[in-house]
């Protein structure tokens, strides 16, 4: 048995030495052959490929007789969590050997019944794959861990072409139907897991300006509040939020009693390529500049368990939200501060100093955020209300809304008999710069609402129906306001 196993990884090995090192396989040839390569790493140089073969070569590895094991350890319960389960012990093979895969599916379908640009239906579907690596276990790496998240969009461009709103209306709606990394990564921590240091492809909303209760909603605020997630008018300047990452430094320290934290990074200041947005692109170009963001929190803490399972390696779970065997809290208060280091022209062209050239400013930031929970029922202590704020700010020279400001409220298990559905209700306003209303003949602002219900039908599958109003879509007085019905399907593989 072990020699046919032998046999098949030589011949697997071979076979990827041949596709991906011969030198007559142009990158060309590699797509012809897989389609998905054109949705994958269109990165400069051979990154892309460097990527393909570390990913395959780790999983080989671990799934070898010889890997080493983690005898006694406990795996997650696949079979009632997952719909494909746990492929007859290879999933718990491969997780007590330092490797989790996880794969989600989201399916949306949304209706304009009343206003936006045009009445109709439409579908958005976004497929994610995680690879999560703790690579003491699988290279003896002490305290390094390692992720890799790739995620693809299809379907149709609802908030383009049915309600025309400013940032959007679906957080997984993308520009173009591709598919990309946003994660890649490797994380080693020190001091007891409170001081850690991550470099590679990263977006800075999965760590900075967080609120776990509002992760619940669809619109895309509810992830990086708007005024962050903004392009810079008539710039390349963005911030590399979903769906794109950028190669970045991040440093964290978490004090002893975990009641504070500091963290802070350093990313490309124009992410992927914005000529290209299919595949993924890694460019350091001159111009790009960089992107720098702090975050100092307050989160205290209840009791003693510790906000990273051990036995998660590198999964991006946020320390604020203590879920306990009985019970969940939230508890956070969080400040940061965002600057690109490029100065940016004034977008007006009538704006120039004395010599002609464009004025040129700054574009910065600063947020505030909280959440709390605010009651638990007596009986069920992982039932409850719990809430949300968050304001912001951007330059009002460079940016169309130059602050904005969210509210929410979301309650786990309203109905009896329904112990881990999740309501909720969220309205966030966007004000718009003088200057994009003085060059757009705009409005003052854009209201959103949303109403949402996670009905979780098992743990695996949850319906999301939602219902949303947008009041001033993109500040334009010549759109309708918009209301959206639809529902999201949620599919944990």
């Amino acid at each position: 048995m072990k020699t046919a196993i032998f046999s098949q990884e030589l011949q697997i090995k071979l076979m990827l030495m041949k596709s991906y090192s011969h030198p007559a396989c142009s990158r060309a040839h590699r797509v012809a052959e897989n389609p998905m390569g054109a949705a994958g790493f269109g990165v400069s140089g051979r990154f892309g490929n460097q990527w393909q073969n570390i990913i395959v070569a780790t999983l080989m590895f671990a799934w070898s007789p010889g890997a080493a094991n983690a005898a006694g350890e406990s795996s997650p319960a696949w079979n009632e969590e997952t719909l494909t389960g746990d492929w007859s012990g290879k999933r718990s093979a491969l997780y007590n050997k330092g490797i989790s895969l996880e794969f989600v599916h989201k399916s949306d379908v949304l209706a304009v019944p009343s206003g936006g640009i045009k009445r109709g239906t439409a579908w958005m579907g976004n497929t994610e794959a995680r690879i999560k690596m703790d690579l003491e276990k699988l290279m003896e790496w002490s305290a390094t861990s390692a992720y890799i998240h790739y995620h693809s969009q299809l379907g149709s461009k609802f908030n383009r072409d049915y309600v025309g709103s400013f940032i959007g209306v679906d957080n997984i709606e993308n520009g173009v139907n591709t598919g990309q990394f946003d994660h890649a990564w490797v994380q080693k921590s020190f001091s007891d897991d409170r001081l850690s240091v991550l470099f590679g492809l990263y977006p800075v909303d999965s760590e900075f300006y967080i609120t776990d209760t509002s992760g619940l909603f669809i619109q895309p605020p509810y992830g990086p509040a708007n005024e962050q997630a903004q392009p810079v008018m008539g710039a390349s300047q963005a911030p590399p939020v979903f769906p794109v990452g950028a190669l970045a430094i991040r440093v964290k320290y978490t004090s002893p009693g975990q009641n504070l934290y500091l963290q802070g990074a350093l990313t490309d200041g124009v992410p992927s390529d914005p000529s290209n947005p299919r595949g993924t692109h890694i460019q350091l170009n001159k111009g790009d500049g960089s992107l720098s963001i702090v975050e100092f929190g307050y989160t205290p803490q209840e009791g003693s368990e510790p906000p990273f399972p051990a036995e998660h390696p590198g999964e991006l779970v946020v320390p604020e939200a203590k879920i306990h065997e009985q019970s969940e809290t939230f508890n956070k208060t969080a400040i940061g501060f965002w600057r690109y280091a490029t100065r940016i022209d004034d977008p007006d062209p009538a704006a120039v100093d004395a010599s002609g050239n464009p004025l040129r400013h700054v574009s910065q930031g600063i947020y505030f955020l909280a959440e709390r929970t605010l009651f638990v029922e007596k009986d069920h202590p992982a039932q409850g209300l719990s809430g949300f704020a968050r304001f912001g700010t951007a330059s009002k020279d460079v940016h169309q809304a130059d602050w904005t400001g969210s509210l929410g409220l979301r309650y786990h298990g309203l109905f009896n008999g329904r112990d881990d559905d999740i309501a909720g209700i969220a309205i966030t306003y966007n004000h718009a710069s003088d200057k994009y209303r003085l060059l757009n003949n705009a409005d003052s602002s854009q209201t959103t609402v949303e109403a949402t219900y996670r009905a979780q039908l098992n743990p695996w599958f949850a319906l999301l129906p939602t219902l949303q109003y947008f009041h001033n879509p993109n500040m334009d007085p010549t759109q309708k306001n918009a209301w959206v019905i639809g529902a999201r399907a949620e599919i944990n593989f």
